[in-house]
């Protein structure tokens, strides 16, 4: 693993600025819907892409720019300080913070890290409100936004010439694939999987992989409530006292102690 303690030219940095701005489309600023009116296109609103309080037509993420250089920020200060493990989104919709994940590594020479996409690729499970009371009545499943195929995601990463063996998909429900993803340390833990089933699942199964130093990113803490139960009680089961920090009101993060 090459570590450095900047991306190996100015070029790379300005590379790294301009994935952020096309994952984004900052560029061209398409428009957007929102989830009280799915079917209701907008005129692009820079405020709104910059917090990631929008559903973009055509951008490849929809957290926004505050989210998407706090992601930048976490995976940069893990390869220059030597953190070992490998970087994984539970939840990646398009694929841009993957997608931005794996340019980081491009920028930074790192030959070795590889970037896990964990999604359903089918949007969001029906709630089992048997198992978790806590997304009783979630609707996250019927917004066909959250849907995008595979094949989707893929090319998305092929556009910016990012798809290789580095990159390895991890299709089907949190509950299945999570727990025996061939995943033996991570760096980065993302999780943008909105319900409390998917969120707790998610750290139930990777927290203890994740690496002293490391970071663990919440992206819908701030914004749903079941994702933010689902956080403290996994937080208060595993005596967890690291602070959150927050990011732009919506996603928050901490870094691993021990």
């Amino acid at each position: 693993m090459t570590t450095t303690s900047q991306p190996s030219s100015i070029s790379a940095g300005l590379y790294l600025e301009l994935m952020e701005r096309c994952l984004t489309n900052t560029i061209y600023g398409d428009g957007y819907t929102t989830w009280q009116e799915p079917a209701v296109e907008k005129d692009y609103d820079p405020s709104l892409r910059e917090l990631g309080r929008d559903w973009p037509r055509r951008a490849h993420t929809m957290i926004g720019g505050a989210r998407l250089r706090n992601l930048r920020q976490c995976v940069e200060k893990v390869i220059v300080e030597g953190v070992p493990g490998d970087f994984i989104e539970t939840g990646a919709w398009r694929g841009g913070a993957c997608i931005l994940m794996r340019a980081v590594l491009e920028a930074y020479e790192d030959r070795t890290r590889r970037v896990f996409v964990a999604d359903s690729f089918e949007g969001l499970p029906v709630p089992n409100a048997d198992a978790y009371p806590q997304d009783r009545g979630d609707r996250h499943h019927t917004y066909e936004t959250f849907s995008v195929s595979l094949d989707e995601v893929k090319a998305n990463f092929a556009k910016y010439g990012l798809l290789d063996d580095r990159v390895v998909f991890l299709k089907g429900w949190f509950k299945d694939t999570l727990p025996r993803a061939p995943i033996e340390r991570l760096a980065v833990l993302r999780l943008d999987g909105d319900m409390y089933e998917s969120t707790m699942v998610a750290l139930t199964s990777l927290y203890d992989k994740v690496s002293s130093s490391g970071f663990v990113i919440i992206d819908d803490y701030g914004c749903i409530e079941s994702c933010r139960k689902a956080v403290h009680d996994f937080r208060e089961t595993h005596g967890i006292s690291e602070p959150i920090l927050d990011i732009d009101g919506f996603g928050v993060f901490w870094r691993k102690e021990r």
